[in-house]
């Protein structure tokens, strides 16, 4: 099965209506779920996509709240990072000195290296930038 790594920003686009990618976003969820990609994201980019719907959306509180009960119902599965996972996020924050990812992004590459998983949605330049995946 075909797993494909879902980041915050393609759960931002997904949510909030207001952002040009949402079109976009609402394209690739309907394929991963015609094509029943199994969906895998971490902790870390719940925390972090809660953080944005509440904090850049109108009635934020609202919507950040349905975005954790919609992922609670959903079939995306939520990988926990582990301590080693931060300390190798820590690592390649410290070895890519002229990228600028978030501890988030850095899990997350890290998370999906651990896991074998090589496709992820995601609309954040520095995903690209990392250059290990292939982007939807």
């Amino acid at each position: 099965m075909r797993r494909v790594f879902v980041d915050s920003s393609a759960f931002f686009a997904l949510v909030a209506r207001e952002t040009r990618l949402r079109t976009q976003a609402t394209v690739v969820f309907h394929r991963a779920t015609s094509e029943r990609w199994a969906l895998l994201t971490t902790n870390a980019v719940v925390i972090e996509t809660h953080a944005l719907l509440l904090n850049r959306m109108r009635q934020g509180r609202r919507k950040a709240l349905e975005f954790l009960d919609a992922l609670a119902h959903s079939e995306v599965e939520v990988e926990r990072c582990t301590e080693q996972d931060e300390k190798a996020a820590i690592a390649l924050l410290r070895a890519h000195t002229d990228k600028s990812y978030s501890f988030c992004d850095a899990l997350s590459f890290v998370v999906m290296e651990r896991l074998g998983v090589e496709e992820a949605i995601s609309y954040d330049a520095d995903f690209r930038s990392y250059g290990r995946f292939l982007i939807h």
